[in-house]
């Protein structure tokens, strides 16, 4: 106690609780921001098939960042709806835009963008294609393959259509970004189509995201445990230093009455 009878110790617990107070509401507002900021970014896919195997498999789960079609690029794995294609939800990559002729396959087995042979590290062992084609991309239009060329149904099932198998960019309503189940992490961006005009796309805000919500469960975490462990440290130093006043000066009663101070030892 101070000499004006106040607690040391109050005005330490009172800016002690203060902080606390303040990391839990920051640490609300990075958490529910995180997720909230997620639902409004990205969407989650279960992917249906093996035509981007082994990418992404069949059953896999996705999150795929909301894009406008125009800002699709070479490599992009995107999800898709076309009624020439079925009107169905489909996941494939783009292997070619407005003007370019991709082909297939080159004297070394591999697929051609504009003549411009294009590594394709995703396809792991399996060919480029298993039959032979050339499609010259219409304006504004998007080619597509799957990674699992031998049973993906993708543009070349289509060659005959009056977009050369393409689908127009307005199609696309995501891009995928990363693998959520089974935990996989970001999908890497090929660097085959990076010395394209253009090149390739960057990550969406995911990671932000996901640090935003980690950040702010430690924050709720540390302030919320504050309290308990503040009071507990505190109760044990008044616990110490009650013991320590014990043992302090004191008065008693010496021979003939008179009263004395005795010191503690």
């Amino acid at each position: 106690m101070s000499a004006t009878g106040q607690d040391d110790d109050g005005h330490g617990r009172g800016l002690g609780n203060l902080l606390s107070g303040l990391a839990v509401a920051v640490g609300c507002l990075l958490f529910l921001g995180g997720f909230a900021w997620g639902a409004v970014e990205y969407k989650p896919y279960t992917v249906p098939t093996e035509s981007m195997n082994p990418t992404v498999k069949a059953g896999d789960r996705v999150l795929a960042q909301r894009i406008d079609g125009a800002d699709v690029k070479r490599g992009d794995v995107v999800i898709f709806k076309d009624k020439v294609w079925g009107n169905a939800t489909m996941v494939k990559r783009v292997v070619g835009i407005g003007g370019d002729t991709v082909k297939c396959c080159d004297q070394g087995g591999k697929l051609t963008v504009n003549g411009k042979t294009v590594e394709e590290p995703y396809l792991h062992d399996v060919a480029p294609s298993t039959s032979k084609f050339s499609a010259t991309v219409p304006k504004d239009q998007l080619f597509l393959l799957g990674d699992q060329r031998n049973v993906s149904l993708d543009s070349r099932v289509h060659l005959e259509d009056a977009a050369n198998g393409s689908v127009p960019r307005s199609a696309v309503s995501a891009r995928v970004d990363a693998i959520a189940w089974p935990l996989d992490g970001m999908l890497k961006r090929p660097d085959g189509f990076k010395e394209f005009p253009g090149g390739i796309s960057q990550p969406g805000p995911l990671r932000l995201m996901v640090g935003a919500v980690i950040a702010g469960a430690v924050l709720i975490f540390g302030g919320g445990v504050y309290g308990p462990v503040a009071g507990f440290l505190g109760r044990r130093r008044r616990g110490r230093a009650d013991r320590a006043g014990g043992g302090g000066t004191g008065t008693g009663t010496g021979a003939g009455g008179r009263e004395v101070s005795v010191g503690g030892q």
